[in-house]
């Protein structure tokens, strides 16, 4: 019987797979690329095929054009590729995120891509996978990091908002995933009224309504249809990067808001200037983290893209072995 530490190998392109000749998010172009979900980090173009989720599928050809692969196809219940059976599993990150199970002569090794065990009311939940290799991520993989309940931080936006009339809370959000999972908690918290979008997120959220996921009243925050003053009492969101630009400057007295796991670090929320920073993070905390590694049990855990230091030296205190994969090209969340 093959050990299950040979299902895998680490290669400069990332995760590879020898007996099913596939990369598993691939950093660069490969032949074959099976990818766990659309953020930028995680899925690029230019491979020769690529096998992932449809959402997945339909996520790339919005952000890089329909030509982003020379073949693609649909991960639809059980795969074979070369001597493997590959199959997709809900990750609960963002809308058609997957983790990707990987068999061969009876072993199981399962990477997880990004996941989150809160559940999100824009993407299917998390669902272990048992396994004998368990690939995590560690974006926030330190003791510190334990994330609040996302409606306890909606409603912080919700007062804030109702305390000042006069502004307009400007929340800086990633196009995919962030943006409709703030506006889905600001949804199941009551406000019905409109929400304006920055225009570099209308086409996913269009997408995530064609899929089912009900947004609400969606309005352009462009200032040409209307003067400064029509926007006073309004949520508006953006990504974080048009803040420093003019858009940012023609709403009246804004306070600034940024919707991401790091605004737990108080030195991140001062240098971005956020004055209402939001806990609302798509990524495992640090007990879900080592819930799952301590369900799921795997015979070793393989950690990647964040504080592996930590993880592994958990791992190791609690008679899990463990190894740091130290994969290159993957960001902590990527503003795209």
């Amino acid at each position: 019987m093959d050990s299950a530490a040979d299902i895998l190998t680490n290669t400069p392109e990332g995760l590879y797979c020898p007996a099913g000749g596939f990369h598993i998010d691939p950093v660069r172009p490969v032949p074959k690329a099976l990818i766990t979900h659309g953020h930028a980090d995680h899925a690029r173009a230019g491979h020769g095929a690529v096998l992932a989720t449809a959402q997945t599928l339909d996520i790339m050809a919005i952000r890089y054009g329909e030509d982003f692969t020379g073949s693609r196809q649909i991960a639809d219940g059980a795969t074979t590729v070369g001597d493997t059976r590959v199959t997709f599993h809900p990750a609960g990150h963002v809308l058609g995120s997957a983790q990707i199970a990987v068999e061969q002569g009876g072993r199981r090794a399962v990477v997880s891509g990004d996941y989150s065990r809160v559940p999100s009311p824009a993407c299917a939940p998390y669902e272990p996978v048992p396994c004998e290799i368990f690939v995590t991520e560690a974006t926030f993989g330190l003791p510190v990091f334990r994330h609040p309940d996302p409606m306890k931080e909606i409603s912080k936006l919700l007062v804030s908002v109702q305390s000042f009339p006069e502004r307009c809370h400007l929340v800086g959000v990633y196009a995919l995933g962030k943006a409709q999972r703030v506006i889905m908690l600001l949804r199941l918290s009551g406000w019905n009224g409109p929400i304006y979008i920055h225009g570099a997120l209308a086409r996913l959220c269009e997408y995530h309504v064609s899929q089912g996921v009900a947004l609400g009243d969606l309005r352009a925050a462009t200032v040409e249809r209307g003067g400064k003053a029509d926007f006073a009492g309004a949520i508006i969101l953006g990504p974080p990067s048009a803040f420093a630009s003019t858009w940012a400057q023609r709403f009246p007295d804004p306070v600034i808001c940024f919707a991401s796991g790091w605004m737990q670090v108080r030195a991140r929320a001062r240098q971005r200037g956020v004055e209402l920073p939001l806990i609302i993070s798509d990524h495992v905390d640090w007990p879900d983290l080592t819930r799952t590694i301590a369900e799921l049990d795997p015979e070793e855990t393989w950690v990647t893209h964040g504080r592996e230091d930590a993880v592994i030296r958990w791992c190791e205190m609690n008679d899990h072995a463990a190894r740091p994969l130290r994969l290159v090209g993957y960001e902590d969340e990527v503003e795209s």
